[in-house]
């Protein structure tokens, strides 16, 4: 009997840990291959499979090509103004109002939740008509804060990060700064905000992955590709009728990696410590 239980605790721990590296071989096997097509000639590309190795690992010919034609320094500065604008809106819209939902009792506080909660379900592309012709009639079409501005609308998920957060934070510190005669912008922006730190680095990680990445909207309200192209859109410069050069496709891909790539691991110490303590609180 108790060689049955410990045949069946290995048997059990075996196939977990094979579940547990096939899928995680399936996760990377995509990038692995992006990788290895990047430096592939287009003759390589046309004459062998995804896997296999190319000649000469030092071919930089495809990132130069994809980098200049497909105009990824223009691309990079442009999301990285994006990126930047609408991180920092998002933070000090989404704090604020969760601050005022969380700390203060009113008439209808119950009610926005609910319709936050609402607007959480409605999926995106079914509003784009209506979104689209609001941008249009505000003349924010091929405009970059228009599409900024766009992009700064309410995030239903950061908001509850930060309720469920704040929630967490006794009302003690407001009641001490109040008697020491601190208003409520004093109490939110000098004791409230410090303490939101993690809250604020688990969205931002959320936020800013969903607008480098975005791909849709950016191609839909951003049609100047030459002048207003972000790294996103800028990838498909070499996809058209006549074929795919997906060798430069790849190349592009991975510049597009490099700066999230390193961001990570010089901020991994405070992503961690954010998305465990802010996203579980409680």
């Amino acid at each position: 009997m108790i060689n049955a239980n410990k045949i069946g605790r290995a048997l059990l721990t075996f196939v977990k840990y094979l579940s547990l590296i096939f899928f995680a071989f399936l996760a990377v096997l995509p990038v692995v291959s992006c990788f290895i097509t990047a430096f592939k000639t287009d003759e390589e590309y046309q004459t062998t499979n995804v896997m296999t190795m190319p000649v000469n690992w030092f071919n930089f010919d495809n990132f130069v090509q994809a980098f200049n034609k497909a105009g990824m320094g223009r691309a990079f500065i442009n999301s990285t103004i994006i990126l930047v604008c609408v991180l920092f809106f998002s933070v000090m819209i989404g704090t604020q109002l969760a601050y005022v939902l969380n700390r203060f009792n009113f008439f209808g506080n119950k009610l926005i939740r609910a319709l936050f909660l609402f607007a959480s379900q409605l999926p995106g592309v079914a509003m784009q008509i209506s979104v689209y012709e609001i941008m249009y009639n505000l003349g924010f079409i091929n405009s970059l804060a228009g599409y900024i501005i766009m992009m700064c609308g309410t995030d239903i998920i950061s908001i509850y990060i930060y309720i469920q957060f704040f929630e967490n934070i006794d009302y003690a510190l407001d009641e001490s700064a109040i008697i020491d005669g601190a208003n409520y912008f004093t109490i939110f922006y000098r004791v409230l905000f410090p303490l939101l730190k993690p809250a604020i680095v688990t969205s931002c990680i959320l936020k800013g992955v969903g607008t480098y990445n975005e791909y849709y909207c950016a191609n839909l309200y951003l049609q100047d590709k030459k002048r207003l192209a972000t790294v996103a859109t800028s990838l498909y410069t070499f996809v058209g009728p006549l074929g795919s050069k997906y060798n430069l496709i790849c190349a592009g891909v991975i510049i597009s990696l490099l700066p999230a790539l390193i961001v990570f691991i010089l901020c991994q110490k405070q992503i961690y410590s954010g998305l465990t303590s802010g996203a579980v609180k409680g």
